[in-house]
């Protein structure tokens, strides 16, 4: 059985998808804030349609696949959209 769309859900109305889009964000938020990989660092979590947009900049890539892992791990989180960037990435060094 395909797993339905978040519009198609009958059980949510259009208030029900934006109510369920901030508590995602909020437990997101809050995962990223309590790992001891993630705290520190400038990420930024939105969520649209149950899909989680991580964006900001971190420290190392294992830091940036962590914040994408700990976002899958939230409950009701149909996709993840790591746009994490790393520090320095795109500057030239001296």
């Amino acid at each position: 059985m395909p797993w339905p769309y978040p519009e198609h859900n009958p059980y949510l109305g259009d208030d029900g998808v934006h109510d369920e889009d901030l508590r995602l964000a909020a437990l997101v938020a809050q995962r990223l804030s309590a790992d001891w990989t993630t705290r520190r660092q400038q990420i930024s979590v939105s969520v649209q349609n149950r899909v989680v947009i991580l964006t900001g900049m971190v420290a190392d890539p294992a830091t940036r696949q962590a914040a994408g892992d700990l976002a899958w791990d939230v409950i009701g989180v149909f996709d993840v959209c790591n746009a994490l960037t790393l520090y320095g990435r795109g500057r030239g060094r001296r």
